[in-house]
């Protein structure tokens, strides 16, 4: 039973088309009754708006098979908190249209997710309510932000900036939290009861960002070279024996070849 992520691994990062391999890599698990789930950090759109784009490309996900960091957001974050939100403008959008209100006077709660282009006044702002006593959470806790052939710090990046500048602790809400990776195989349960973490096989591009928080729970990590990074040496060289993932495949083509 999978894991699989998308952004790198499902889509490309440049084009948003299936990666080689990955609809005919859904399709296999689909007509084998696999059991798996998709567990993707989007956070740009709104949850089945996005399920419904994957579909449209060929990707024949059921929504009983997916699950992103939108879907428990409200398990971290009470309605009734102010939020001061820092990401994309369509992000800032869902956001507001699950009922937050955004507030960049005084905030209970800085809430980070991704764009390419924060500037050091939005640092500084951040700094300010972190100092203020507002707490910190991510929506997730990615390594890399990969645009336009560009890569830029992910998430998970600039919360350790922010931890380290003001000396403020930070939740995530998606990967690779465990509340997050736990709900995934909650659902996954449904697939095939008894389902636990040392039965799966967690496929992603981001080695930090998913494959080692995942593998300290049991699971076995398969890193694949059509995302973040360009080569296995860009990353491998610079982890702990216990850190490196099981296997390393160019892309899911070459996953389902060895099937």
């Amino acid at each position: 039973m999978y894991f699989i992520d998308v952004q790198g691994t499902l889509i490309e990062d440049n084009t948003k088309l299936p990666t080689r391999g990955a609809v005919a890599f859904i399709d296999h698990l689909n007509a084998h009754q696999i059991p798996y789930m998709v567990i993707t950090n989007s956070t740009k759109n709104p949850s089945d708006e996005f399920l419904g784009y994957l579909n449209s490309i060929g990707l024949n996900i059921p929504q009983s098979h997916y699950l992103d960091p939108l879907m428990l957001l409200e398990r971290h974050i009470d309605k009734t908190k102010k939020v001061a939100a820092y990401g994309s403008e369509p992000f800032l959008e869902v956001v507001r249209s699950m009922g937050y209100s955004l507030d960049y006077t005084s905030p209970d709660v800085v809430l980070i997710a991704i764009k390419e282009n924060f500037t050091p006044d939005e640092y500084a702002q951040m700094i300010e309510f972190l100092l203020g006593d507002a707490q910190l959470i991510g929506m997730h806790e990615t390594t890399l932000y990969v645009k336009n052939h560009k890569r830029y710090p992910g998430v998970g990046a600039i919360l350790k900036m922010l931890e380290f500048a003001t000396s403020t602790p930070y939740t995530v809400v998606g990967k690779p939290s465990i509340p997050f990776f736990e709900e995934a195989l909650s659902r996954l349960g449904a697939q095939k009861a008894g389902a636990e973490f040392c039965d799966v096989t967690i496929i992603s591009d981001d080695v930090k960002g998913d494959l080692i928080g995942a593998q300290k729970m049991g699971m076995k990590g398969v890193f694949v070279l059509s995302g973040k990074y360009r080569n296995a040496d860009e990353i491998i060289p610079s982890l702990k024996p216990h850190e490196c993932p099981a296997e390393i495949y160019a892309d899911m083509q070459e996953i389902l070849e060895r099937l």
